[in-house]
C-alpha cells in the first residue's frame, strides 16, 4: 500500500515502473513479507542493510515480528562478516498480501550514543576523584559497557623500562598478578606492543593479537589471564598530559569488531579522562607533600626554636639557683622570659593544630569556615579582620573546590601574620558578572544589578602592612618562603581553572586576589549593597597587574 502527503494522484498515474523507481531510490530498507513472515520483495537498500543478495533473502524468514506495534521495534541481525547489526523497523499489514516493512541500520548511532554516555559518566567519575584506582576502574567499566570491546586495562608508567602500575581494569577474571606475569613475559623476550604506544605517543592497532599471543611460548605466563576474555584485535591508546605520556589504555576488541575511526576517537576521549585523573592525583600528592614540608618548616622555625630557647633559659636558671648567693631578681626575670617563651610556643602549636584540623565545609560552607578561621587569628594575634560578602551571595561549589579556596585564604592570612606587620586585613568576596542579553555593558565585571547572572568568584585578601619588604641589600625578604606560598596558592587555583595574583596596593599594604571564573555564584534580586564599606578593598589594579614578588 502506498500513501501520499497532499492531493492523491489521478487513477493510473503511478504504474508499476514508477513504484519500482520509488522503492529503488529509497535510502531505507523496504520489504514485503508473506503471511508467514518470509521475504517476498526487497528494495536495493534492504539487501544492502541486511548484507545479503536479494536472491538469497527471498523466501527466507525475516527477523521482523508482525505483531510489533506501529510505532516500531528493534531487532539484531547477523551480518556476513560475523558482526551484529542493530535494526530499527516499522511494520504494517497489507490487506490480503502479508506485511510491509521499513527498516534502517542504527548500529553506528547506538554505538555513538553508548560512547557519549560512557564519556559523560567517565567525566563524572573523574570529577568526583576520591580514589585513583576506584576512578580508573570506573572509567574502564564504562569502556567495556560499549558493545564492541571485551576488556580494558589502564596502566601507568614513568618510562618504558620502569615499574608498571595497573590503575584500572575491567573485563578480565582474576588478574591480580598481571604485572608480575607481564614482567616474566618481558624477561622471556615477548614484544610488548603497548610500549610502542607509550614511546611514540600514538595509538597502536594490532589485528588478530590474541591468536599470536596464545601461540607464542614467550607469553605463556599470561596465557591464563589473556585467554579469559573473548577478544581478537588489540588497541593501545597513550594517556597524554600536556604532550607527555603518563601511561596507556589497552582495549581488547571482540572477534569481528575491528576498531574504526569512531571507536578510536571514543578511546582517545576516554584515555583523556584517565590521563586527567592521573595528573590530578599527582598534583594533589605534590600539594600534600608541600603542605607537610611547610608544616615541618613552621614547626622548626617557630616551636622547635622556642623550645630550644626554653631549654637554654632553664639551664641558665638552674645555674643561677645553684650559686651560694643567687640573684633572685635575675632569676625572676629569667622565669618571666621562660613563661613568655612557653606561651608563644603554645600559641604556635595551637595555630598549627588548627590548620591541620579537618574542615566541616559540607555543613557550614566556605564563608563560615573563613569567618571561624579569622576569629581564631583575631583572638590569637589581635589582628583586625573584616570579611565583606554581598548580602545573599550563594556559592555553588563542591567540597574539594571550597577546601582549596579556603586553604588559599588561610595561606594568605598566614603570610600577613608572619611577615606583614599589619594591623588590619580585609577579605572581600565578589562574584563575577555576566550581563544578560539586552543589559548594558560588557560581561566579566564585578557583580551587576538586576538582570545580571553571576558566574565566577574573586576573593581578595588585602592588608595595611609593610607591603613589599626588602632587605638592606635590596633583595626580597625571605624570597623562598614567599614563592613557596604563592606556588601553593596558584596550584590550588589552577586545579579549578583559576588564577592568583599578588602585589602592593597603591595606598600601602599588599593584596592577594584569587579568581575562579568557572565557580557558580548567584545573588538575590534586586541586588543589595555590601555589608561593609567596599573602599577597604582598594588596590584591585595593583593586585591584577602588580609584581608577583612580595613578602
Amino acid at each position: 500500500m502506498v500513501s501520499f502527503v497532499g492531493a492523491a494522484p489521478p487513477p493510473g498515474a503511478l504504474d508499476e515502473a514508477a513504484v519500482k523507481v520509488l522503492l529503488d531510490v529509497s535510502g531505507g530498507g523496504l520489504a514485503v513479507l508473506d503471511e508467514a513472515g518470509r521475504f517476498t520483495m526487497l528494495n536495493p537498500a534492504a539487501a544492502r542493510i541486511l548484507d545479503r543478495p536479494a536472491e538469497e533473502l527471498l523466501g527466507r524468514k525475516s527477523p521482523f515480528e508482525p505483531s510489533t506495534p506501529l510505532d516500531g521495534g528493534h531487532v539484531s541481525w547477523p551480518a556476513r562478516d560475523g558482526r551484529t547489526r542493530e535494526l530499527e523497523y516499522r511494520i504494517a499489514p497489507i490487506p490480503k498480501a502479508g506485511y510491509a516493512v521499513w527498516f534502517s541500520d542504527v548500529t553506528d548511532a547506538l554505538e555513538q550514543r553508548e560512547r557519549l554516555t560512557a564519556i559523560v559518566r567517565a567525566a563524572s567519575s573523574v570529577a568526583d576523584l576520591y580514589s585513583l584506582r576506584a576512578t580508573l576502574d570506573a572509567v574502564a567499566r564504562e569502556v567495556v559497557m560499549t558493545r564492541n570491546i571485551s576488556a580494558v586495562q589502564i596502566l601507568a608508567l614513568d618510562d618504558p623500562e620502569g615499574e608498571l602500575r595497573v590503575l584500572g581494569m575491567a573485563g578480565f577474571g582474576d588478574a591480580r598478578d598481571f604485572t608480575e606475569r607481564l614482567a616474566a613475559c618481558r624477561r622471556r623476550g615477548a614484544k610488548v606492543r603497548f610500549l610502542d604506544a607509550y614511546r611514540t605517543r600514538r595509538p597502536i592497532v594490532v589485528p588478530h593479537r590474541k591468536p599470536a599471543i596464545m601461540a607464542d611460548p614467550r607469553w605463556e605466563p599470561l596465557h591464563k589471564i589473556m585467554d579469559y576474555p573473548d577478544w581478537d584485535c588489540f588497541v593501545s591508546m597513550p594517556l597524554l598530559v600536556r604532550g607527555r605520556a603518563v601511561g596507556v589504555m589497552n582495549a581488547y576488541y571482540l572477534p569481528g569488531e575491528d576498531p574504526g575511526p569512531g571507536s578510536l576517537a571514543f578511546l582517545e576521549a576516554m584515555a583523556g579522562h584517565a590521563a586527567v585523573a592521573i595528573d590530578t592525583a599527582a598534583l594533589l600528592a605534590d600539594m600534600r607533600s608541600h603542605e607537610r614540608r611547610r608544616l615541618a618548616r613552621d614547626l622548626h622555625d617557630a616551636v622547635v626554636q622556642q623550645l630550644f630557647s626554653m631549654r637554654m633559659q632553664a639551664k641558665a636558671l638552674r645555674a643561677q639557683l645553684e650559686r651560694p648567693d643567687p640573684d633572685l631578681a635575675s632569676v625572676g626575670r629569667g622565669a618571666d622570659e621562660l613563661a613568655r617563651l612557653s606561651q608563644t610556643a603554645l600559641a604556635d602549636l595551637r595555630s598549627l593544630v588548627y590548620e591541620l584540623r579537618p574542615l566541616d565545609l559540607a555543613e557550614h560552607g566556605l564563608i563560615d569556615a573563613v569567618r571561624a578561621h579569622a576569629e581564631n587569628i583575631q583572638a590569637r594575634t589581635g589582628l583586625e579582620i573584616d570579611i565583606q560578602v554581598p548580602e545573599g551571595l550563594d556559592i555553588d561549589a563542591g567540597i574539594d573546590e571550597q577546601e582549596d579556596l579556603y586553604r588559599i585564604v588561610q595561606e594568605a592570612l598566614n603570610n600577613v601574620v608572619k611577615h606583614a606587620n599589619a594591623t588590619e586585613v580585609v577579605i572581600r568576596f565578589d562574584p563575577l558578572a555576566e550581563v544578560a542579553p539586552g543589559g548594558a555593558g560588557a560581561g566579566g565585571g564585578r557583580h551587576g544589578g538586576p538582570g545580571a547572572r553571576n558566574n565566577g568568584l574573586v576573593v581578595e585578601i588585602s592588608d595595611n602592612g609593610c607591603g613589599h619588604i626588602r632587605r638592606s641589600g635590596g633583595g626580597d625578604a625571605e624570597p623562598g618562603r614567599r614563592s613557596l606560598g604563592l606556588v601553593s596558592m596558584r596550584e590550588r587555583a589552577q586545579r579549578w581553572g583559576g588564577r592568583v595574583a599578588a602585589g602592593p596596593r597603591p595606598t600601602g599594604g599588599w593584596t592577594v586576589a584569587v579568581t575562579l571564573p568557572h565557580l557558580r555564584t548567584s545573588l538575590p534580586e534586586p541586588e543589595h549593597e555590601l555589608e561593609t564599606d567596599p573602599a577597604a578593598g582598594a588596590g584591585e589594579d595593583a593586585t591584577r597587574d602588580g609584581a608577583e614578588s612580595g613578602r
